[in-house]
């Protein structure tokens, strides 16, 4: 079973930066295109950023130029650095397996993200 953990969130001022990280178990994962999501309450989760296998990187338009997916596979970790950061970022990030464009594996915590001034 594969086990998702994410870590990184916090309070930043809006212009600051913030890097999370998500370790992941249970499954081959340099095999594995990877994603960050987020959500807001009362809102449908969003994908921010999918890294495919080969290191591929593809965004949201909302985030393009201001954000990087990144991977590290000795580390089964993907990584999020977050730049130029708005209130509107302001959302519970949260990284999964991709599979033909969807997550599919259990989601984790989350990790909190905050943009406020």
């Amino acid at each position: 079973q594969v086990q998702l953990v994410e870590s990184g969130g916090g309070l930043v001022q809006p212009g600051g930066s913030l890097r999370l990280s998500c370790v992941t178990s249970g499954t081959i994962f340099s095999l594995n295109a990877m994603g960050w999501y987020r959500q807001v309450p009362g809102n449908e989760r969003e994908s921010v950023a999918v890294i495919t296998s080969g290191g591929i990187a593809t965004y949201a338009d909302s985030v393009k130029g201001r954000f990087t997916i990144s991977r590290d596979n000795a580390k089964r970790t993907v990584y999020l650095q977050m730049n130029s950061l708005k209130p509107d970022d302001t959302a519970v990030y949260y990284c999964n397996t991709v599979r033909k464009g969807v997550p599919v594996s259990n989601w984790g915590q989350g990790t909190q993200v905050t943009v406020s001034s």
